[in-house]
C-alpha cells in the first residue's frame, strides 16, 4: 500500500499559519463589535447591555449611539442629545431626562416606567410597544413618534405636542392626550 508523500515541515507550518490568521480574521470581521461600558460618552458610542444606572449623563452627546438592552435606571440625562440612538429595549426606570433629545431614535420596546421626561424632544422616535407608565411627558414634543402600542397609563401628557405635530395635549392630560 503506497502512502501520500508528506509535507516538508516548513510547509505544513505555513500552512497552519495561514489557516489560523484566517480563522481570526473571519472572526473579527464577523462578529458583532463588544460594548466597552467604560468608554466615555460620545457619538456613536456602544453601550449595548451596558448597566448605567445612577449614572450622571447630564448634556452628554450619544447621538447615534448603540444603546440596545442598556439600563439607565435612576439615570440622569438632562438635555442630553440621543439622536438616532439604537435603544432597543433599553431601560429608562425612573431616570431625569427633561429636556433630553431622543428624535429619530429607535425605542422600540423601551421601559420609560416614572421617567422624568419633561420638555423631551421625541420626533420622529419609533416607540412602538414602549412602555411610558407615570412618566412625566409634560410639554414633550411627539410630533412623528410612532407610539402604536405604548403604554401611557398614568403618564402626564399636559402640554405635549402629540403625534400630528399641531395638536397641543391639554393640561389634564393623563394616560392619553386630551
Amino acid at each position: 500500500m503506497r502512502t501520500a508523500p508528506v509535507p516538508p515541515l516548513r510547509l505544513r507550518i505555513r500552512s497552519g499559519i495561514l489557516a489560523a490568521a484566517a480563522a481570526v480574521l473571519t472572526v473579527l470581521s464577523v462578529g458583532p463589535a463588544l460594548a466597552d461600558c467604560t468608554e466615555a460618552a460620545q457619538p456613536k458610542v456602544n453601550w449595548r447591555r451596558c448597566s448605567l444606572e445612577g449614572q450622571t449623563l447630564t448634556g452628554v452627546d450619544l447621538s447615534g449611539a448603540m444603546l440596545r438592552d442598556a439600563t439607565f435606571q435612576r439615570a440622569s440625562l438632562g438635555e442630553a442629545k440621543l439622536t438616532d440612538a439604537d435603544g432597543y429595549r433599553a431601560k429608562f426606570i425612573s431616570a431625569t431626562a427633561p429636556g433630553a433629545v431622543f428624535d429619530k431614535a429607535r425605542l422600540i420596546e423601551a421601559d420609560f416606567t416614572r421617567a422624568d421626561l419633561t420638555g423631551a424632544s421625541f420626533r420622529e422616535a419609533d416607540l412602538r410597544n414602549a412602555k411610558m407608565v407615570g412618566a412625566s411627558l409634560a410639554r414633550a414634543d411627539l410630533t412623528g413618534a410612532k407610539l402604536s402600542g405604548t403604554d401611557l397609563r398614568h403618564a402626564d401628557l399636559s402640554g405635549a405636542r402629540w403625534t400630528d405635530g399641531k395638536h397641543i395635549c391639554a393640561e389634564s392630560s393623563v394616560g392619553q392626550c386630551n
